[in-house]
């Protein structure tokens, strides 16, 4: 059973949004999708001040398994990256919705997280 934190966001190809106070909204891939992948060994992230869009691909995550597209879960201009994850990829596989996350955005829209589904539907989502 995945590990899913109720105070985050989730959308429904497996990234999480997590509000952070200064408004800015933290993104990164689920515990489920980091299993599914299985170990990491290369993140690209996308550029600092990039304009993300909901539902595209902005970023790619590459496994020993295969490459997967990361969607953007917010509309946003991209404003800090973990690039702790560029000589550690792995971390997103050991602390997915911790020291693992992506990057983070400033919002176009706040009110695109509550469009986001919330833990339960995520659970429900994932056990389809």
């Amino acid at each position: 059973m995945s590990d899913i934190p109720t105070e985050f966001r989730y959308a429904d190809s497996h990234e999480w949004a997590e509000a952070l106070e200064d408004g800015t909204v933290r993104v990164g891939i689920s515990d489920h999708a980091q299993e599914q992948l299985g170990d990491l060994v290369f993140i690209e992230l996308p550029e600092e001040g990039a304009v993300v869009a909901k539902g595209e691909a902005c970023s790619v995550v590459e496994s020993v398994k295969a490459a997967s597209d990361v969607y953007s879960p917010i509309s946003g201009e991209v404003v800090s990256l973990n690039d702790a994850l560029e000589d550690a990829p792995e971390t997103v596989n050991n602390d997915p919705y911790g020291d693992g996350w992506l990057y983070s955005v400033k919002p176009n829209d706040p009110a695109e997280l509550d469009e986001l589904m919330d833990a339960e539907a995520y659970a429900e989502h994932i056990d389809d």
